[in-house]
């Protein structure tokens, strides 16, 4: 079973493989924009994947298309609403009024 760890607040929480991160975060109660409900249309679920890249779904076309129009975007930027999680451990960073700072 995959574990979520979530910055920055360093919360480990237990996920399904295959769910989405957006999907495991709010199953555990955390706080993250989603808009569009998990259709990469909105960019509200934009977080930071700081490890375990390797073991997530790799980007779909529409989540690169609606990246490209977010300002501040780089390697490590996804959506939460389009990661399906592996067998391995992942962390990400929550940004803006989600990021418990």
């Amino acid at each position: 079973m995959p574990t979520l760890t979530i910055m920055p607040s360093g919360k480990t929480i237990e996920a399904n493989e295959g769910a989405s991160v957006l999907e495991t975060l709010l199953g555990a109660g955390e706080p993250i924009g989603h808009k569009c409900d998990g259709k990469a249309e909105c960019g509200s679920c934009h977080i930071f994947v700081q490890e375990g890249r390797k073991g997530i779904s790799r980007m779909t076309p529409e989540e690169n298309a609606k990246l490209d129009t977010i300002v501040g975007v780089g390697s490590k930027s996804r959506l939460a609403c389009q990661i399906r999680l592996g067998s391995e451990p992942v962390t990400v960073e929550l940004l803006g009024e989600f990021s418990g700072l």
